[in-house]
């Protein structure tokens, strides 16, 4: 079976052919970052304006790269949560439009566990113990997996997400939207002992929720100091961004082993955006080596959001799970996972 998978959560737009949930046939990806890069930011309404101009035409470029027709497709996979509402919106009118045409089933994902999916996209086997970690721009969680659709919170974040955090120190640092390739970027010429930056034990909650906020105060502090002194140079941004992502890295990978030993899972699946920074990934395979875990990471081109992921998952829901959504589905911003 053939599955359309359609993404449109925030301001990428998406269009993805996968067969048996497993093998990408093709796959239209335009991203409208350039035309938020003046306001710092992804503002909703010129996100959803383009996700109207452009789903059409990511619809026909993916078909044309699959060499297939629109009566070829058996199922319509489509983000319906979490999201920017608008967008999302857009991204559920078409995937009704193309399931009602072609009267063929329909399935809402949840953004979330398509990220996780996107790891795991190619494989034939769900790993039976397993801990999932979620870090992108607007999500940061620890959760426990059960299989394909048993999901259990262990932790998460209290302010502000990873890629959120990245995006914030960025501005400060006077690098440039996205943040999080900027701070990559920089932090390569960087040494990341330069600043001590350190993130707060949480005294309430669980061992596995995540707060960034202070870390990033703590950066506004070094920033204001040092444009006080004049030493607010490229050399203190370079140390600045090393020190920064080297805290982050240390916490996240820290608390996601220690969520595999407590709960015994042998696997660890990690997907969001933020997965695409190369020294988180040098880190957590060098810490998942030393605890002897297998870890799962997506290919760097299905980190960000993408449809291959969105049509992945669904395919697995519809056959595994047999779950199918009406013509009422409706987008939910604030959905999480469940």
């Amino acid at each position: 079976m053939i599955t359309l998978g359609i993404e449109t959560s925030c301001d990428e737009t998406a269009v993805g052919l996968v067969e048996r949930g497993r093998t990408i046939l093709g796959h239209s990806l335009v991203s409208s970052v350039p035309f938020h890069q003046r306001y710092g930011g992804v503002v909703p309404e010129i996100a959803c304006r383009h996700h109207v101009e452009l789903i059409t035409y990511c619809l026909e470029d993916a078909l044309r790269q699959a060499g297939l027709g629109l009566r070829d497709v058996g199922l319509v996979a489509v983000t319906y949560g979490p999201g920017l509402a608008g967008a999302l919106l857009v991204g559920l009118a078409a995937a009704k439009g193309v399931s009602l045409g072609l009267s063929v089933p329909l399935v809402g994902v949840n953004h979330l566990q398509a990220h996780l999916y996107a790891a795991m996209l190619g494989q034939t086997r769900w790993p039976p113990r397993a801990v999932g970690l979620i870090i992108s721009g607007g999500h940061t969680a620890l959760v426990r997996l059960e299989g394909l659709t048993r999901y259990t919170v262990m932790g998460q974040t209290r302010d502000d997400a990873v890629g959120e955090a990245f995006d914030k120190v960025a501005k400060l640092l006077e690098l440039g939207y996205p943040g999080g390739p900027a701070i990559e970027r920089t932090a390569q010429r960087g040494d990341p002992a330069r600043v001590r930056f350190t993130t707060p034990r949480i005294k309430s909650g669980t061992p596995w929720d995540f707060s960034f906020s202070g870390i990033k105060t703590a950066v506004l502090r070094c920033v204001e100091e040092a444009r006080r002194t004049g030493a607010l140079d490229d050399r203190f941004r370079a140390d600045v961004a090393a020190s920064f992502q080297h805290a982050v890295i240390e916490e996240v990978v820290a608390k996601a082993v220690s969520a595999c030993r407590a709960t015994e899972a042998r696997t660890l699946i990690v997907g969001g955006g933020v997965i695409a920074n190369q020294a988180l990934r040098r880190r957590l395979a060098e810490q998942c080596r030393a605890a002897r875990l297998a870890l799962r990471v997506p290919p760097v081109a299905l980190s960000t959001d993408n449809a291959a992921m969105v049509a992945g998952l669904g395919y697995q829901l519809h056959r595994v799970c047999r779950v199918t959504a009406p013509l009422t589905l409706t987008a939910e911003p604030n959905l999480g996972m469940r």
